[in-house]
């Protein structure tokens, strides 16, 4: 059945526009409360949290009146990082819970995901279920539901995260330099790093509604790079606005991406915690990468890109451990989800044990020269084409097994995405050139 509503990413846009509305997520609280009360027998339990930006207040009343519309309680955690929704999911036995956020979106932007009782993503069937409800009159369950607010949301992430780490584990002495991206981590991320023992300073920690993501977090570094330098601080983690990416920032200032920290902690589970089964990355992990993890005798998988895609190949190995480059970090053993706080934090574990500072130990993973080319296309084009085929094999020859190339449509625009990577940036960049005009004469019309 073709999905009318959901992406891979729950349902997103910008408010007011297509299906983000206030009469839309209404009636969406009503579809999936009636449709997760036919599913669950018991108390029936949804619970709501949101990021920070000013459209939420009025999404969150809208799904909560649904919601309560269709007989199911509601519990309202307020703003909170899309991870701990997962984590409170599972602790208070609830059927669901829903987040209203566009990550890493600007303000306008906003979405609504949902995880199922497990913490994970909703299987299909419930939401497809969900989509044939929407097309349904709403109709008044015979007894309503309940609301309430849950006082404690914060508390009981703060002490989760400060229990994925080992008995004892310290951060004394540490100099961090955190940012919130003025997003739904500005409440708890500096209560976990300053009750671990580290000495903190916070930024982009003071949200308004409208200034999520603006020029800060782990999209938008640069603030966090000079506080780093200009406090000496010995590193810096950016988050993005609904807390499940993050970057570093090492004590000279320079950047660590998601393929970096994900090196880092495979590297140190191969080392000290009886080995790494396998990582999953996705078609846009750096090559580097890949080779750098080989050389630790750690299997490593591409999946598609989005989060879904690399937690299904996670699944499908029985790995506990993948992500993006983006920093979208899953930790299996500890998360259902990606988890901004939890992934640093098992990076300072690495530092901790190794005893080395950030810049020393991400040396042991060297990222390959990159170049993207976006080539503007006219509507649907079909890439199992032998002209394409041809050139993108022989930039593959001329590479050899020191690089890569991909091609990959745009999930939302219409263009073609030429990446080359390789030891040889000259060649890279050549490279990408005449692949991309390759592609541009045969789609770009």
């Amino acid at each position: 059945m073709t999905r009318k509503y959901f992406g891979t990413d729950g349902i997103r846009g910008q408010v007011g526009e297509g299906v983000i509305t206030p009469d839309f997520v209404l009636k969406l609280g009503w579809a999936a409360g009636k449709v997760l009360a036919e599913r669950f027998d018991g108390p029936k339990l949804i619970l709501i949290g949101k990021d920070t930006r000013i459209s939420g207040y009025m999404f969150e009343s809208a799904l909560q009146a649904g919601l309560i519309n269709a007989g199911i309680d509601v519990g309202l955690l307020g703003p909170m990082p899309t991870p701990a929704i997962a984590y409170l999911t599972r602790t208070f036995q609830a059927q669901a819970g829903i987040v209203i956020s566009a990550s890493h979106n600007p303000y306008q932007d906003n979405g609504i995901k949902f995880f199922s009782h497990t913490g994970t993503k909703l299987p299909d069937d419930i939401e497809l279920a969900i989509e044939e409800q929407l097309d349904q009159p709403m109709v008044t369950a015979p007894k309503l539901g309940k609301a309430r607010r849950i006082e404690d949301a914060a508390g009981r992430y703060v002490e989760y995260c400060k229990g994925t780490m080992p008995w004892g584990f310290s951060l004394s002495g540490l100099r961090l330099v955190l940012d919130c991206a003025n997003g739904a981590t500005y409440h708890v991320a500096p209560d976990v790093f300053r009750e671990l023992g580290a000495e903190i300073e916070v930024i982009g920690n003071e949200p308004d509604g409208v200034n999520i993501n603006e020029q800060c977090g782990s999209t938008k570094p640069g603030k966090l790079q000079s506080r780093v330098l200009e406090t000496g601080a010995d590193l810096g983690i950016g988050f993005d606005g609904d807390g499940d990416r993050l970057v570093f920032v090492d004590h000279k200032g320079e950047l660590v991406d998601g393929d970096e920290i994900l090196y880092l902690i495979a590297s140190h589970r191969q080392q000290y915690r009886g080995g790494c089964k396998g990582v999953a990355g996705t078609l846009m992990s750096n090559f580097g990468f890949e080779l750098a993890l080989r050389k630790l005798d750690i299997p490593f998988e591409r999946a598609k890109v989005g989060d879904r895609y690399v937690i299904e190949s996670m699944k499908k190995n029985g790995w506990l451990l993948g992500g993006e480059n983006s920093g979208h970090i899953v930790c299996g053993d500890v998360s259902t989800t990606g988890d901004g706080i939890i992934a640093a934090l098992q990076v300072l574990l690495a530092l901790s044990v190794a005893d080395q500072c950030l810049h020393d130990l991400k040396q042991g993973m060297r990222k390959l020269p990159q170049t993207m080319i976006n080539v503007r296309i006219q509507g649907k084009v079909d890439l199992d084409n032998d002209t394409l085929h041809k050139a993108v094999a022989s930039a593959e020859a001329r590479l050899a097994d020191t690089g890569r190339v991909l091609l990959r449509p745009s999930g939302t625009e219409p263009l073609i995405r030429v990446m080359v990577e390789g030891e040889d940036l000259p060649l890279v960049n050549e490279l990408a050139q005449e692949l991309a005009g390759v592609v541009e004469t045969l789609f770009a019309g």
